[in-house]
């Protein structure tokens, strides 16, 4: 499972161009930022963007929202320097788009060096069938469903309760959880449509992604409270805990909570439903 000393609930794309962007940023309320450096910046833009890039994360004032640049693909003229450039500018990790085996993001670490993490898209067939050895990668510590891609390459039809991806989803968050690190739902591309996008983040929660990749600030509240623990799941889990440890020092290996059993496992998730939403209180105390 990711860590949870950091949520991931809202992941905000962010154009790497533009500066009025990258300057509001600073104060919303996200999880993490993806700058984007190539779906949103024109190829004639994308050395300017790099630049304004750079000097923004040198700046600072992100507090404690992770810092994920999504560079070109290595195999443009842009993504190479791209890499040079953003590694030394202080990233949380390198998002690293049109992945489909390990060996591209061996290319990547070879130009970033062991160090900097790296997220990758999950966007083709091939990506989501590699997606076990990918996740097991050595420096990859996120994976990022590219949905809109996705449909495109498989030439399925774009439905709201999302059937012809869901293959696909959920090999992707199989894969994160065995390799114990995140995984980012898609877009919703309809931004003005609120209902909908609840809908789809609840369904990617019910998954087990540990939050949605985002294409506007409106949408960032709605996220958020999807992939947060709810009060009655917060205070499951605490009398969970609490019945637990009662019954073990009465030497009893269960106990019984709302009519169900308690079991050992029930503890393990019970204790990351409070690691998460204390990581989410400390997000807030920023």
């Amino acid at each position: 499972m990711a860590s949870p000393s950091h949520p991931y609930r809202s992941v905000l794309y962010i154009p790497g161009s533009k500066e009025r962007a990258l300057e509001k940023a600073r104060d919303l309320p996200t999880d993490a930022i993806i700058f984007d450096l190539e779906d949103a910046v024109a190829p004639d833009a994308k050395a300017e963007a790099r630049d304004t890039l750079v000097a923004a994360l040198r700046a600072g004032g992100y507090g404690k929202r992770a810092r994920i640049v999504r560079i070109n693909a290595l195999t443009t003229e842009w993504g190479l320097e791209d890499a040079r450039a953003l590694c030394e500018a202080g990233p949380d990790a390198i998002l690293l788009p049109k992945v489909n085996t390990p060996s591209d993001i061996d290319n990547l670490t070879e130009v970033i060096g062991p160090d900097l993490p790296v997220w990758t898209m999950m966007e083709t067939p091939v990506s989501v069938f590699n997606a076990r050895e990918i996740a097991a990668h050595r420096q990859v510590t996120g994976l990022v469903a590219g949905t809109n891609d996705l449909t495109k390459d498989l030439g399925c039809r774009v439905r709201a309760d999302r059937l012809p991806l869901m293959t696909a989803l959920q090999m992707v968050v199989m894969a994160a959880r065995a390799a114990r690190i995140v995984a980012v739902d898609g877009v919703y591309n309809r931004f003005r449509d609120g209902d909908g996008l609840k809908a789809e983040c609840e369904q990617g929660r019910d998954l087990g992604f540990d939050g949605k990749t985002l294409i506007h600030p409106a949408q960032i509240e709605i996220a958020n409270t999807a992939f947060a623990p709810t009060n009655s799941e917060i205070d499951l889990a605490e009398r969970q805990i609490a019945a637990y440890e009662e019954s073990r020092a009465s030497g009893q290996g269960i106990a019984v909570v709302d009519g169900q059993i308690v079991e050992n496992l029930h503890i393990v998730a019970a204790q990351r439903i409070l690691d998460r939403a204390q990581a989410i209180r400390d997000m807030a105390a920023e």
